[in-house]
């Protein structure tokens, strides 16, 4: 049924598509009599289909009521295959309308998916597309949802900030998957942080410490890939994880959750970090070219220290936390706790709300009221905090922020984008590796 006009002749999907040129808050009366409510749908695309970005697809739908699943583009036609096999099973018909003629493989998938007729997009191929993909879906007019990390190296963290600012001038929101900035017990010690309850914050640490890394395909498909027909360049993308021009290494595709919690706790980015880190368990050449532990001792303003640990070794302990150290006590956060130990002593009461439902609830909800998130900028600072952190460790070289954001020519690329020969790169040595 045709969607009844607004008093200034605007459908209400025509409210939510001006966002892609004006400001949605400009076109807003100040008595609120334009508003686009959760009757109106919201189409999405879904590019990189793999396991997250199906599963962030499945949290979109769930977030809030009348999202739609309109195409989905990967690499991959087998990828987008049995995402699409998934989304049916587990979502409901009026929920997903992809197509043949709205979904796509090949190096170019994204180009056609943002040429849909979509309202929203869900960025979620391996990091390095990242900033192609954003400054893409910012010219074409769509709100985005993007996984962390945004980037793999300083190159892509600028073009990340300039689409971000642009899509702020074009009042699109951006939410990013650091998805504890939207968890409950997250926000509500932060908010006491802020609010001095442990006092001047003086250090900190923060830890992805981890036993196996949860797939294995890297392993199976080494010995394989000949067999499989695979090129170099389709082996890399499949195990992207292992690849430091793909992921970022471990260090920025997963800590950087928690190096962006110090962040926002201390209400900036480091100044200057040194770090150390190696291959110790990670021998052979199925593993691709990253670490499997980092240690960086980062420096905020006023002489603030953090150390920051992360580690991907089978047969390890876990620990994946944030402590925060400040002249009044300390503060505690995980995946599902937070408290705060001394003058002030608090402990959160309840469960936290599923925070990856939780961002995408957020980002649609600011979609429809006219007030875009944009959470761009942020999280490529956070990103930028991890990639310092291991172009540091694999140097073996001190650097600054300064440096790292406005003079590093640090660039990943490969030579060209096409199924053939892609020789990996050699493991960084520190000491040896240049620091570019």
């Amino acid at each position: 049924m045709e969607n009844k006009k607004t008093k200034n002749n605007m459908s209400r999907r025509d409210f939510i598509k001006t966002t892609s040129a004006v400001s949605l808050a400009t076109l807003i009366p100040s008595s609120g009599g334009l508003f686009a409510s959760a009757s109106d749908q919201i189409r999405v695309g879904l590019i990189g289909s793999g396991g997250r970005g199906t599963g962030a697809a499945r949290d979109c739908v769930r977030s809030s009521p009348n999202v739609n699943i309109a195409a989905i583009g990967d690499l991959f036609q087998d990828r987008v295959d049995s995402s699409l096999a998934r989304l049916k099973k587990d979502l409901k018909p009026e929920n997903i309308s992809v197509i043949p003629e709205t979904s796509f493989s090949g190096f170019d998938n994204f180009k056609k998916v943002l040429q849909c007729d979509i309202d929203m997009v869900i960025l979620a191929a391996p990091p390095h597309f990242r900033p192609e993909h954003l400054k893409a879906s910012v010219e074409a007019g769509k709100h985005i949802f993007m996984e962390k990390p945004v980037a793999v190296d300083p190159k892509g963290i600028r073009s990340v900030i300039a689409s971000s600012k642009m899509a702020k001038q074009k009042g699109l929101a951006i939410v990013s998957g650091t998805q504890r900035r939207h968890q409950a017990h997250y926000l509500e010690i932060m908010k006491r942080i802020h609010n001095g309850e442990i006092g001047d914050i003086v250090s900190g640490q923060c830890y992805w410490n981890m036993g196996a890394l949860w797939i294995n395909r890297a392993t199976m498909n080494w010995a394989n890939r000949v067999v499989d027909g695979w090129s170099d360049m389709e082996w890399h993308i499949r195990n992207w994880l292992f690849l430091t021009w793909l992921s970022g290494d471990h260090i920025v595709e997963q800590h950087v959750h928690n190096l962006d919690v110090i962040n926002w706790a201390i209400g900036t980015h480091p100044e200057k970090c040194t770090g150390m880190g190696g291959r110790q368990v990670r021998t052979g050449p199925e593993y691709g070219n990253i670490f499997d532990h980092f240690c960086v001792d980062y420096e905020y303003p006023n002489g603030v220290r953090v150390m920051s640990n992360c580690r991907q070794t089978a047969g390890c302990s876990s620990n994946v936390s944030e402590r925060v150290i400040g002249s009044k006590g300390f503060s505690y956060t995980d995946g599902a706790n937070g408290y705060i130990k001394g003058t002030n002593a608090y402990e959160y009461p309840n469960e936290s709300p599923n925070p990856y439902v939780q961002e995408h609830t957020d980002l649609i909800k600011s979609i429809r009221e006219g007030m875009p998130l944009n959470e761009g900028e942020r999280v490529a600072e956070s990103t930028l905090t991890a990639i310092m952190g291991r172009m540091s460790a694999y140097t073996g070289r001190a650097l600054s922020w300064e440096w790292a954001m406005n003079a590093s020519e640090l660039d990943l690329t490969p030579p060209k984008y096409e199924m053939g020969d892609l020789p990996v790169r050699p493991v960084a040595v520190p000491g040896k590796t240049p620091l570019i």
